[in-house]
């Protein structure tokens, strides 16, 4: 597929999750078989029975294939930037732990998740986040503005990554930090998987290999990369075909 077919599917895709509030819903996701189970996720995914009553009603989606904010180890006072921001979930829980003197930044390219995130954050009272619209490959920030840049299974859908990875080192202070939960291959995929759409925006088909993610990190110029977590990503086939990873990468000082 074309770059701009790619994200003209993602776009839909996510825009019709965003109007009928939960991933469980949508024709386009494998994250869960039945509506209302979003919590339960999320509890899977490394979140805390107390960070899910933190966050507003609406903003978790069920979305994610781990909790960056977890490994993140946010300071007060630190601004954060989020890729893929989504209905704000991982913002809010950022925003609690950088507190009044710190800042959330959200990026998302669909207009709809973004009209959501700023009611769940005006419902959640929360005044030290800010979302933006904008295409993670092109990120709305100025040169090294950033403390933490995280994301949430979102990267594999860019079907630029190298480019992704630039934007985050440039946008970051020298010494700040990258934290990403993602879907990396660990084998490569049949042809019938990577070209089938629904699982492009369940972010099967655009993910790539575990070494070449892993490579593309290095290339933009991150040190100290460090996967700090990997489990099987249980896509819909009987063949272990990728897992979910968190990886640590910092910026040089």
């Amino acid at each position: 597929m074309e770059e701009r077919d790619i994200k003209k599917i993602v776009r839909e895709g996510y825009s019709k999750i965003a109007k009928e509030n939960s991933c469980c819903s949508s024709s386009f996701s494998n994250c869960c078989g039945q509506r209302g189970i979003e919590r339960e996720i999320s509890l899977e995914m490394g979140y805390s029975d107390e960070d899910l009553e933190k966050v507003p009603e609406g903003s978790n989606l069920g979305l994610g294939c781990g909790n960056p904010v977890a490994i993140a180890s946010l300071k007060e006072g630190e601004i954060v930037l989020d890729l893929g921001s989504g209905a704000g979930f991982d913002c809010f829980l950022a925003a609690e732990r950088v507190g009044p003197d710190g800042k959330v930044i959200g990026v998302d390219m669909t207009s709809d998740m973004l009209e959501k995130a700023r009611e769940n954050a005006v419902k959640g009272n929360f005044s030290n986040v800010e979302f933006r619209l904008g295409e993670i490959e092109n990120i709305p920030c100025a040169d090294n503005k950033i403390d933490v840049v995280i994301s949430n299974c979102v990267i594999n859908l860019s079907p630029d990554k190298d480019r992704v990875f630039k934007e985050a080192f440039r946008v970051l202070k020298p010494g700040g930090r990258m934290m990403v939960s993602d879907i990396v291959l660990i084998r490569e995929l049949p042809d019938y998987i990577k070209n089938d759409i629904a699982a492009y925006v369940s972010c099967i088909s655009g993910a790539i290999l575990k070494e070449d993610y892993l490579d593309s990190i290095k290339r933009a110029g991150f040190i100290n990369i460090k996967i700090i977590d990997e489990v099987r990503y249980p896509f819909n086939s009987r063949e272990d075909y990728a897992s979910s990873i968190k990886i640590y990468a910092q910026k040089s000082f």
